[in-house]
């Protein structure tokens, strides 16, 4: 029934840290889809030192879904900081590598730099000549965070979306999806914002504009953009629908997964069409990723 566009596992157990999280096995998650009806997933690898869990590589992705190819699909990362600290590194020889041996996209980009820091800017390049659609979390600061800085507004990633035209984003974290609605205040950007959508923001105003641009649902961050007005969420999937994704972002054994019940009930109650339904479930993932499923 679903795919999910955004997960993450590691091949064997990281070191102990305190009060951090180990993330899930590959055998744990196949039975934790069983039960919610995931029949795919992508495989994220975190790279960046900024990343509060274990490190994991594109390789420790690649060699889980080559003993489990029916159940995962693999996404490379590189660290825009890569192969010596320049932004005229070449980065797409790694990511034509990573590409061949079948790594459907890049992600989650993580490294806590801006947008428009020129070694970013460098990866964004590669990533679109090469064709990997790229996944990335949104920090709201510089230091003492993990992901790609913007200011309010994300005026930053607007203009990486003008400029790299061709590379497919997918918006993902609580800075991003707490402004599908106006910011009440910069602190909104940190958690889960309530109450109703009487205004758009930047996530609606961004996409409508940059074709670009699609929607990562995973995580709380994404279940909240939609379940804090349903009404408005309908309109919002409905007129976006061939760019956002179903995804669960399971960290660790006890990662809840609300987005299932509330694609389910928004379908079962008339909120969007099974068209609508199936396109974020599936549809899209298998078009985006050119799945043979």
């Amino acid at each position: 029934m679903f795919i999910d566009i955004h997960v993450h596992a590691q091949r064997v157990p990281g070191p102990p840290r305190s009060g951090d999280r180990d993330f899930s096995s590959a055998e744990w998650l196949i039975e934790r889809y069983d039960k919610i009806g995931v029949e795919k997933a992508v495989l994220l690898p975190l790279v960046s030192p900024e990343c509060r869990y274990t490190l994991v590589t594109t390789e420790d992705m690649l060699d889980i879904c080559e003993r489990h190819p029916d159940r995962f699909v693999p996404f490379c990362n590189l660290d825009p900081r890569a192969m010596a600290h320049s932004p005229k590194a070449p980065l797409d020889q790694i990511l034509l590598y990573y590409k061949q041996r079948g790594c459907k996209g890049i992600g989650e980009v993580t490294a806590n730099l801006r947008f428009d820091d020129p070694l970013v800017e460098n990866l964004f390049k590669h990533c679109e000549a090469v064709g990997l659609p790229l996944v990335f979390h949104i920090a709201p600061t510089i230091g003492g965070n993990y992901g790609l800085y913007d200011d309010p507004g994300m005026p930053l990633l607007a203009n990486a979306l003008a400029k790299f035209p061709d590379l497919i984003f997918l918006g993902h974290s609580q800075p991003f999806w707490a402004e599908i609605a106006p910011l009440d205040g910069p602190s909104s950007r940190y958690g889960y914002p309530k109450g109703p959508v009487a205004e758009e923001g930047g996530v609606p105003r961004l996409m409508r504009k940059y074709p670009n641009l699609h929607g990562d649902l995973s995580a709380g961050s994404g279940h909240n953009a939609l379940a804090r007005d349903l009404d408005y969420a309908a309109r919002f999937v409905e007129e976006f629908q061939d760019r956002l994704y179903f995804g669960t972002d399971i960290c660790a054994p006890n990662t809840a997964t609300p987005l299932v019940d509330l694609m389910l009930s928004m379908r079962d109650e008339g909120r969007i069409s099974e068209t609508v339904f199936n396109k974020i479930a599936r549809q899209n993932a298998v078009r985006l990723l050119g799945l043979d499923i």
